[in-house]
């Protein structure tokens, strides 16, 4: 059983995945399940088939969702990350008061409908979900109508490319709270790249598990300039909903963001659960062949967060020291998994 760390306590995943159970419910999971060379139970995540594969599962196994079929070019988004979002949504609206007729707004909802599958499946929660994309809307209409969702789910199409509020939110309209999960890239091209690289890291020539059609991977001006768009929009409809959130990957965005929001006067910004950042920022950095003693400095000087690196395990592919690594941040537990990460001359 893989462990899945830094999940929400109450998220079905926190405790990884057992391919035991997975696999017996899906034959068509088995061809891709191996061993890595740790002897670790999982699964080849720069394929995307197998992905697709070990995602649905996960949602007809633990949500009881059928019938998830949408197009490959689309993004395959990882269950335990979306439905991590969904359960830090239920505490906000639990901390500000708000515990009946729940209804939220998902902005860009996809092919997947993820969001909305989850929030409905996990709290009974009522959903408004955009997107511009018409096929893509035709796609979760289909899963939405097979799963018996149509009274708890309903979708609107965004007409206008430059808009990410106006024309979808409608007079009339009150949501406890609205949900986005951004682009990050700025064009084509420089999803390409980030593409590449994480092949170069994973230490493969496989395609990547990037699929993802245009409005999903990139914005004109990245994520950055979609936040501070929809920032601005939701200025414009502050009495249509209780909280206005995003998932953001780059810890500057949100500093730019805060600077915003003094100009727009918002009352109340908060960050939710900055350690699922850091993990990924500091995955990143290790990927990037940084070394331990750097990584440390990096992820104190991120959060100011105790580090502390508490088993490697070492050995040597394609001239890389390649390892397990498990460390402490803070009161959380983490582990790395085959990353490429040059040993230091000197323990930490």
């Amino acid at each position: 059983m893989n462990l899945k760390p830094g999940l929400h306590p109450r998220n079905k995943h926190k405790n990884g995945y057992n391919f035991d159970i997975l696999t017996k419910h899906n034959k068509n999971l088995v061809p891709f399940v191996r061993k890595n060379e740790y002897g670790t139970v999982t699964i080849d995540f720069s394929d995307p088939k197998a992905v697709k594969q070990l995602n649905l599962t996960l949602l007809e196994v633990h949500y009881g969702i059928k019938d998830w079929t949408f197009p490959d070019e689309n993004l395959c988004p990882p269950i335990p990350g979306r439905v991590d979002y969904i359960h830090y949504i239920a505490d906000l609206l639990e901390s500000s008061g708000i515990s009946k007729d729940i209804k939220i707004l998902d902005i860009g909802t996809g092919a997947t409908c993820i969001y909305p599958l989850l929030g409905v499946k996990e709290y009974n929660w009522n959903f408004v979900a955009s997107d511009i994309e018409l096929d893509s809307l035709d796609s979760a209409q289909d899963i939405i109508d097979d799963n018996g969702l149509k009274s708890k789910i309903t979708l609107r199409q965004q007409l206008d490319e430059a808009n990410i509020l106006k024309g979808i939110i409608e007079k009339g309209d009150s949501f406890s709270a609205v949900i986005c999960n951004p682009p990050f890239y700025k064009s084509e091209m420089e999803a390409k790249g980030a593409n590449a690289r994480k092949s170069r890291n994973l230490g493969n020539n496989a395609v990547r598990n990037f699929a993802g059609n245009n409005n999903e991977l990139w914005y004109p001006g990245g994520e950055k300039a979609f936040l501070h768009n929809y920032f601005y929009q939701s200025s414009l409809y502050k009495d249509t909903s209780f909280w206005f959130t995003s998932l953001v990957s780059k810890k500057e965005n949100i500093e730019s963001l805060q600077k915003s929001g003094e100009k727009l006067k918002v009352k109340n910004f908060t960050i939710i659960h900055p350690l699922n950042q850091l993990i990924n920022c500091l995955r990143l950095i290790a990927c990037g062949q940084i070394g331990l003693k750097k990584l440390k400095r990096r992820a104190c000087k991120l959060n100011k967060l105790t580090f502390n690196v508490t088993h490697q395990r070492w050995r040597r592919i394609n001239g890389n020291r390649c390892g397990h690594v498990s460390v402490k941040i803070g009161n959380n537990n983490v582990a790395y998994n085959s990353l490429r990460v040059l040993q230091p001359h000197h323990p930490i």
